[in-house]
C-alpha cells in the first residue's frame, strides 16, 4: 500500500495525496505517520482498560495527545521525530500493559502468547473471548527501521476496505486530533480534564472495533463532538484565566524600526515566555497568522515591545518570510515547508518539526530558553513594512456579552438583519476567494462572526459598521469559535428560543485541517442545522456518510456567491 491520505481540504483532486501531500508531505513521512497513529490505538486499547480498574498514567496520556497533535496538517515534517515516537510509543504500550498486569487484574503473561491472549482478551473491555481477539495493534511489536517501514504499508487509511466504516473512522480520528491539539494547548498552561484524554482513548480505540456499525459509529462521532465543546471551553478557562478575557482591541499591522522576531501558530503561553525574555533587548515580538489574537489578551498589553502582527494567514508565509528578515517560531501546525532562502531563520517549538531546522524544548517545567532566537533577532535586520494600519479584533464571548443590549436592540429594530458565522481556515487555493467576494456582496446590514484564519480573507476589508457595532466580530483563534457557541446560544436565551436554529444567523464555514473538524463535530452536537462548508466537502466523507449529514443536519457545500447569497438570505 503506497501514501494514502486525505485529512485535509487540499487532498489532490479532492480525494487523496497519493505522490505526495500538497502540504508537502512525503511519502515516508505519511506512512510514519499513519504507523504512529496505529501504535496510539493500540496504548489506546490498554489506556480504556486501564482507567477501568484505576490505573491512569499521565506519561501516556501525554503521548498520545502530543503524538495526535504531530500529525495534524502542517505541524511536523521531521520523519526522524515519528520513527522515535513510534519506538517511544510501543515502549509505552508494553510498560502500560504489563502495569495493568501487576495491578492484579485476573491475568499473567505466560510463555505462549495465545494462552496469553485468551487470558488478555478479559482486560481490554472485549465482549466474549471466544469471539474476539486483541486487535493487532495492541499485540504488534518491532524494533528496528525496517519493520516499521513493513508494517507501514499496511496500516494506513485504506486498510479498512468498508468505504463508509473507513470514513467514519477517520471522521473520529480527525475530531480526536483537533481535541488533541485544544488539550495540548490546555495542559500547557496546566490545565487537565481527565474525562475528556479518557473519552479521546476509548474512541481511538473504538476504531479498531470490527463489531461496530454505522449507527454505532455515527453515534460515536456526535459524542465526539460532545467532547469537542468541553476540550475549547477548557482551553477558553485556560487563556482567559492566564491572560485575561479579550477585549475590543485595535493592533497595529505596520512595523517599527527595531530587530523583530516573528512567532505563529496558537500556543500563548510560548508567546508569553518569549515576551518575558525579550523584556529590554531592543527586539520587538511580531504576531504571524493565528497568533493574531493574542493581542486581544490584557496580560500582552503591558509588553511595549509588543509591535503588532505581521502579514496574514499561514500559507502567505513563503513571500512574508522572506521579508521579516528576523527569526520566525512556530509554535504549533501552520508551518508551509521553508525556501532555503530563510530555512535558518525558522525555529520550532512543541510538536513542530522540520528536518534541518533548529528545534527549541521544554525543560520538566515547562520552561523554554529563546535566547538563541534572541540573539539571532539582535544581528538581523528590522521587517520589511509590507501594509500599513490597523485591524480590530477581541470580539470573544465575554466581550460581545457586554455589548449584548447593543446587539439585541439592534436585532429588535432590524438594523442587524443577519448574523453569518464565517469561521474556520484560510488555503491557498484560488476558489478560496469566493470567501472575499461573499463578504463585499453581504448586504450592510449584516454582521460577520469569525473565528481561525478564515477571517485574513476579509478582515482588512473596510466594511463599517452597525451603530458603533464593527461588521466583523472576530472572536480570535480556530478554538475561540467556542466564543460564537456562547454568544448563539445567549441570544437564544434573550430571544426566548427553543431552538438554536431559530436564531438569524447562517453558517458558511471553511476548513482546512483537523481543528476545523471538531468545531463541525461540536456544532452538531450542540443541533446546529444548516451548516455550508466549503470550499470543498471533506474528501473523507464518504457519498454514504454524506448523505446522513445532509438527512440529519442538513450539511451543505457552497456554489458561488450570488446563489449562495439568495440561498442564505431566504
Amino acid at each position: 500500500m503506497g501514501m494514502f491520505c486525505y485529512q485535509c481540504q487540499e487532498a489532490a483532486g479532492c480525494k487523496g495525496c497519493t505522490i505526495r501531500g500538497v502540504c508537502g508531505k512525503t511519502e515516508d513521512l505519511s506512512k510514519a505517520q499513519d504507523l504512529l497513529i496505529y501504535i496510539i490505538k493500540g496504548i489506546c486499547v490498554y489506556s480504556v482498560k486501564g482507567r477501568e480498574v484505576g490505573i491512569i498514567n499521565k506519561e501516556v496520556d501525554n503521548f498520545i495527545t502530543e503524538g495526535l497533535f504531530a500529525t495534524i496538517t502542517n505541524a511536523n515534517f521531521n520523519r526522524n521525530v515519528f520513527i522515535k515516537k513510534i519506538k517511544k510509543g510501543l515502549n509505552l504500550r508494553e510498560e502500560l500493559k504489563n502495569q495493568i498486569i501487576k495491578s492484579g487484574v485476573n491475568i499473567k503473561p505466560s510463555n505462549s502468547n495465545e494462552n496469553w491472549l485468551k487470558k488478555m482478551l478479559s482486560t481490554v473491555g472485549l465482549k466474549k473471548e471466544e469471539e474476539y481477539k486483541l486487535p493487532d495493534a495492541a499485540l504488534w511489536f518491532a524494533d528496528n527501521i525496517e519493520e516499521f517501514n513493513s508494517k507501514a504499508e499496511t496500516v494506513g487509511v485504506l486498510a479498512t476496505e468498508n468505504e463508509d466504516i473507513r470514513s467514519l473512522r477517520e471522521l473520529i480520528t480527525y475530531g480526536v486530533k483537533g481535541l488533541a491539539a485544544y488539550c495540548e494547548h490546555a495542559n500547557n498552561l496546566g490545565y487537565n480534564n481527565e474525562l475528556i484524554n479518557g473519552f479521546m482513548h476509548k474512541a481511538l480505540k473504538a476504531t479498531l472495533d470490527d463489531t461496530l456499525n454505522i449507527d454505532d459509529l455515527v453515534a460515536l462521532t456526535l459524542q465526539t463532538g460532545k467532547f469537542g465543546v468541553d476540550a475549547m471551553a477548557l482551553l477558553d478557562k485556560a487563556n482567559t484565566e492566564s491572560y485575561g478575557h479579550p477585549e475590543i482591541t485595535k493592533v497595529n499591522i505596520g512595523v517599527r524600526n527595531n530587530p523583530g522576531i516573528l512567532i505563529s501558530g496558537h500556543d500563548l503561553q510560548d508567546l508569553y515566555q518569549l515576551l518575558e525574555q525579550t523584556k529590554g533587548t531592543g527586539v520587538d515580538v511580531y504576531t504571524h497568522s493565528e497568533m493574531l489574537p493574542a493581542h486581544y489578551y490584557p496580560a500582552f498589553k503591558k509588553y511595549p515591545h509588543f509591535a503588532g502582527n505581521y502579514g496574514n494567514a499561514w500559507w502567505k508565509q513563503t513571500e512574508e518570510f522572506e521579508k521579516f528578515n528576523g527569526p520566525i517560531l512556530m509554535t504549533t501546525n501552520c508551518l508551509v515547508p521553508p525556501k532555503e532562502s530563510y530555512k535558518n531563520r525558522i525555529y520550532t517549538t512543541g510538536v513542530v518539526g522540520f528536518d534541518g531546522v533548529k528545534h527549541i524544548d521544554a525543560n520538566e517545567k515547562k520552561e523554554k530558553d529563546f535566547s538563541q532566537i534572541i540573539n539571532h533577532a539582535k544581528k538581523s535586520l528590522p521587517p520589511v513594512e509590507i501594509e500599513k494600519g490597523e485591524i480590530v479584533g477581541g470580539f470573544a464571548h465575554n466581550q460581545v456579552f457586554a455589548l449584548a443590549d447593543k446587539v439585541v436592540e439592534a436585532v429588535k429594530s432590524g438594523a442587524i438583519r443577519k448574523f453569518f458565522v464565517m469561521a474556520g481556515c484560510d488555503g491557498r487555493a484560488k476558489d478560496r476567494n469566493y470567501y472575499t467576494e461573499f463578504v463585499k456582496k453581504l448586504p450592510k446590514d449584516t454582521v460577520i462572526l469569525t473565528a481561525g484564519c478564515a477571517k485574513y480573507k476579509y478582515n482588512k476589508l473596510n466594511l463599517g459598521d452597525i451603530g458603533g457595532i464593527p461588521r466583523v466580530l472576530d472572536a480570535g483563534q480556530c478554538n475561540d469559535s467556542y466564543s460564537l457557541v456562547l454568544i448563539a446560544l445567549k441570544l437564544k436565551e434573550i430571544f426566548k428560543l427553543e431552538d438554536i436554529n431559530e436564531l438569524p444567523i447562517a453558517y458558511n464555514i471553511a476548513w482546512y485541517e483537523q481543528k476545523a473538524v471538531i468545531v463541525l463535530l461540536a456544532l452538531l452536537h450542540l443541533g446546529v442545522k444548516n451548516i455550508h462548508l466549503g470550499p470543498t466537502l471533506p474528501a473523507f466523507l464518504s457519498p454514504n456518510v454524506t448523505k446522513v449529514l445532509v438527512d440529519n443536519f442538513k450539511i451543505g457545500g457552497i456554489t458561488n456567491v450570488d446563489d449562495d447569497m439568495k440561498m442564505f438570505l431566504s
